[in-house]
């Protein structure tokens, strides 16, 4: 009895209220939490669902591009085998720039016409100064054993596979939002210094000239093109994806079976393995947001 008199003598206990910055309230802990504390509690929120066939044709412009690389380690491995010689690489080379400007040109709502001969003008200052830097080029290995070239030359592709930008361009295609990103940029410069020591193992003048001229012609442009082809028409994408897959396994099985086994198994796990284990990792994702979250702004603070 006493006690229910105490109680109702006792003055009202003030209600809490959920404030950010109120300091503590008199009655309450500085952690104290009511109720309805987990009334706001979203779980799965930002979760994407994915669906594997999407995942299974976005992964193709990463086979694409190692199969692209994969050509090029072609062309370096038949040049150094003296394969091909100074006319044969030069006749691939007017034929890729010869390509991949009539790709940019039937692509024509993403390039116009002044950035066109921008272009070509850009390319024919670059050529100009690939050729002088040739002899540069050739002696720049000499003391330096063929093991340790071919080990540097392996990582640094690693390397730019490994920080290549697989959904852009390493130069700033028409119609692109944004520039490319500083890996994007490491990545292209590891490819330049293997193209580099690849070139200084040649002999001829012409060789080095014509092997870099590919490499970078690769390097920087098949990235653009690719891009070009991808905007323009995503089912032309696919099919000139997968024509370039059948024809590079085709070279390497003619070069070595074990390369052909390794690729193959290489464009299976990317296109088909990772894709599924993507899928599979999503029914275990759980994220769990609320109050206790920190505050994030609702606005673009640059407007």
């Amino acid at each position: 009895m006493e006690a229910f008199m105490s109680e109702i003598l006792s003055p009202t206990r003030p209600r809490w209220r959920k404030v950010a910055y109120g300091g503590m309230q008199p009655g309450f802990d500085d952690n104290h939490t009511d109720d309805s504390f987990l009334e706001d509690m979203v779980m799965n929120a930002n979760v994407v669902k994915r669906d594997i066939l999407k995942v299974m044709l976005d992964s193709v412009s990463i086979s694409q591009y190692l199969c692209i690389v994969a050509l090029v380690g072609l062309v370096w491995t038949y040049t150094l085998r003296s394969i091909l010689n100074e006319n044969s690489l030069l006749l691939l080379d007017v034929t890729l720039l010869g390509l991949g400007f009539l790709v940019l040109l039937l692509t024509k709502e993403m390039l116009s016409l002044s950035l066109f001969f921008r272009y070509l003008l850009n390319i024919s200052f670059f050529i100009s100064g690939l050729y002088v830097l040739a002899p540069i080029y050739q002696t720049l290995t000499t003391s330096i054993s063929s093991n340790s070239i071919w080990a540097v030359t392996v990582s640094l592709i690693v390397l730019h596979l490994f920080l290549h930008d697989y959904s852009g361009s390493t130069v700033r295609a028409p119609g692109a939002l944004h520039n490319p990103t500083l890996t994007s940029c490491i990545s292209l410069n590891a490819s330049v210094v293997a193209s580099v020591f690849i070139a200084s193992c040649l002999r001829s003048r012409l060789l080095v000239f014509a092997i870099m001229l590919f490499s970078l012609q690769v390097f920087l442009f098949a990235p653009l093109v690719t891009y070009c082809i991808k905007k323009y028409s995503f089912c032309l994408h696919l099919w000139f994806s997968f024509g370039l897959m059948i024809a590079t396994l085709t070279l390497v099985y003619t070069l070595h079976l074990l390369l052909f086994v390794m690729l193959l198994g290489l464009l299976i796990f990317v296109t088909v393995v990772c894709p599924y284990w993507l899928i599979r990792m999503q029914e275990y994702k759980f994220e769990i947001n609320g109050p206790w979250d920190e505050a994030k702004l609702c606005f673009d603070i640059t407007d």
